[in-house]
């Protein structure tokens, strides 16, 4: 609303500093500090009405060091953290911009079934929550939405450039932030990066080369609904100790500002030799009040605990690092760069999977783990969970660094 605003009072009134709202990291360091700031002021006065409310966790007795202390914690904290990513957005980003509209729309969404869900287990008293299957369907139809769009929405484009016009792009181009003019030419694509390949692309359209053109969006939107289910639930998974989640989220969504500025610049891209894609890093001003938000609720949620982000919050933060993977064609990417989730997944699904078969075959099932998530693996060795979580951030810092570091490498 403010870059509309600004752009008037510039254009009409010649009004001073008006101009800097064009730059997109003046908006993009404003929606950071923004959402640093709504999450530290905000959260204290939602944290003590919750505690008025009786908003409190009920927690299952695990077994794990320190857990049953954490009864009665407030939970619903990711209504701090939703606010504090929707409300820079809503102020300094372009709001006709499909992806930002797109990622808003995610926000909401996931933001609304996670709340679903702890709203049943607080004031129903139902500690199973929302359905899964219901949480499912939400997914599947987030995904739809989400996959239709990025492939049958006109602005949604790869721009592909003339070998002529990369050679007339200058430096002076980069100091001034603004884009080269040249000659292009906008195509609707479903390639994606693949890291390590020759080219770094992978076209959805052949995967299945035995599949017609016509029907590629319907493999395109499997792929979307899968990624998005997969990566919320992993975050949702990993919410289980204090810091982890949120911190881990903030990470991956600073690396994925890092790529959208990259991808969405014509001159940076050009270098990088990795696709460009128009209007991309408008973006950039979601994903700063994303990590913002993340790092702002870090305030509260940090070791120990005074707030938990509950399924409002770890819900639509894996979401939202889906979409915003799919948005800047780096999925894939996400199995390296999300590999905290990842693991904590997979490590939820190999104990259940290892425990029912040596039941069946023996008669008595075995773990792998001596808990999952992985987490609680190093709880139950009587490890910190402060010490946990530091190390896990460490482990996600690697992994981003990894991330990046693929763009150059063929």
């Amino acid at each position: 609303m403010l870059y509309y605003l600004f752009e008037y009072l510039d254009k009409h009134f010649n009004l001073v500093g008006a101009g800097v709202f064009q730059y997109i990291s003046f908006r993009a360091g404003m929606a950071a500090f923004l959402s640093l700031l709504i999450t530290i002021t905000f959260g204290k006065t939602l944290i003590n009405f919750l505690r008025r409310k009786q908003v409190g966790e009920d927690i299952r007795d695990l077994g794990l060091e320190g857990q049953i202390q954490k009864k009665g914690t407030p939970t619903m904290g990711g209504l701090i953290i939703i606010t504090a990513i929707l409300v820079p957005t809503l102020l300094f980003a372009k709001l006709d911009n499909v992806y930002v509209i797109l990622l808003i729309v995610a926000t909401c969404w996931l933001g609304i079934i996670g709340f679903l869900d702890d709203y049943i287990k607080v004031f129903r008293k139902n500690k199973e929550g929302l359905a899964g299957r219901f949480k499912i369907v939400g997914q599947v139809g987030l995904g739809l939405i989400v996959g239709l769009t990025l492939y049958f929405n006109s602005h949604v484009v790869v721009r592909e450039v003339s070998e002529e016009s990369l050679a007339s792009l200058h430096a002076s181009d980069i100091r001034q932030n603004q884009e080269p003019k040249v000659e292009y030419e906008d195509v609707k694509s479903t390639i994606t990066t693949i890291p390590f390949l020759k080219n770094n692309e992978l076209d959805y359209g052949k995967i299945l080369p035995f599949v017609s053109d016509q029907y590629t969006w319907i493999i395109y939107v499997l792929v979307v609904i899968f990624i998005i289910t997969a990566i919320s639930n992993g975050a949702n998974i990993t919410d289980g100790i204090d810091g982890l989640a949120a911190g881990t989220s903030g990470i991956i969504g600073l690396t994925i500002a890092i790529l959208a500025y990259l991808s969405g610049r014509i001159d940076f891209s050009s270098y990088l030799n990795i696709m460009y894609i128009p209007n991309l890093s408008e973006l950039v001003i979601f994903c700063t009040a994303f990590v913002g938000a993340c790092l702002g609720f870090l305030w509260y949620n940090a070791y120990p605990a005074q707030v938990f982000m509950g399924d409002t919050g770890s819900l639509t933060l894996g979401g939202v690092i889906a979409v915003l993977a799919l948005a800047v064609r780096k999925e894939v990417m996400m199995v390296m760069l999300c590999g905290i989730f990842l693991v904590e997944n997979l490590s939820v699904v190999m104990q259940v999977s290892y425990f029912k078969y040596t039941k069946k075959k023996y008669g008595e099932g075995r773990r792998i783990f001596l808990m999952s998530p992985l987490h609680h693996h190093y709880q139950k060795k009587n490890m910190h969970e402060a010490k946990i979580v530091t190390r896990f951030w460490i482990i996600g810092i690697l992994l981003a660094i990894i991330t990046l570091a693929t763009l150059k490498l063929r």
